[in-house]
């Protein structure tokens, strides 16, 4: 957990954001804001409103806590979380080879 002074989630929304497959202009369209504050947002130069924060969370089927989970002290995988967040966009044989990787994995 991070010292809360200062709270910078930039990269993670960066992280979320290219995880799920977004360009800045794609996500700045589809929350209807400029790219220029998306790209501010993600270099921490700018702080997202709770409303932009609402919308970010509700397209990419996300909580809060996934956001600022290194400020919180509840201890979560992010980076899993962030590398499955793809998944149901995935084809069927790639989710079906996914599975029986993780299978083989767990058996080893």
């Amino acid at each position: 957990m991070r010292k809360v002074s200062t709270i910078k989630i930039g990269a993670n929304l960066q992280q979320i954001r290219k995880s799920n497959g977004y360009t800045q202009e794609k996500l700045a369209e589809k929350i209807e804001v400029s790219v220029r504050y998306i790209s501010d947002i993600e270099q921490d130069r700018a702080k997202p409103s709770y409303e932009v924060l609402i919308r970010i969370c509700n397209l990419f089927g996300i909580t809060l806590d996934q956001i600022f989970s290194e400020y919180l002290s509840a201890e979560k995988n992010k980076k899993l979380e962030y590398s499955l967040a793809g998944y149901e966009k995935l084809s069927r044989e790639d989710k079906k080879t996914i599975e029986y990787l993780i299978m083989y994995f767990n058996k080893q």
